[in-house]
């Protein structure tokens, strides 16, 4: 896709990118969703420097969240068998 996205003319990309922020906007309908919103920064991300900076923002937010959720499982693991020597 990245290959494609490239060769495209910087105005279709551009309204690409703006239709995709347009429809994240909207996440309350069906179909439509929150997952749009990176897509479409990443399709504006080749023209605008803003727009780099909101989706790699947005992958490290999604990278921290990810290792604390994998915190928080591996602690909860660990309780749970301290529990069950407990026991």
């Amino acid at each position: 896709m990245a290959a494609k996205v490239r060769t495209m003319s910087s105005p279709l990309r551009i309204a690409l990118g703006v239709l995709l922020l347009l429809g994240g906007a909207l996440w309350v309908l069906p179909i439509l969703g929150l997952w749009m919103i990176p897509l479409g920064l990443l399709v504006l991300s080749f023209d605008f420097p803003w727009a780099r900076r909101g989706y790699l923002n947005i992958i490290v937010w999604m990278r921290k969240r990810r290792a604390q959720r994998k915190q928080r499982k591996l602690e909860k693991k660990a309780e749970k068998e301290k529990n069950k020597i407990d026991s």
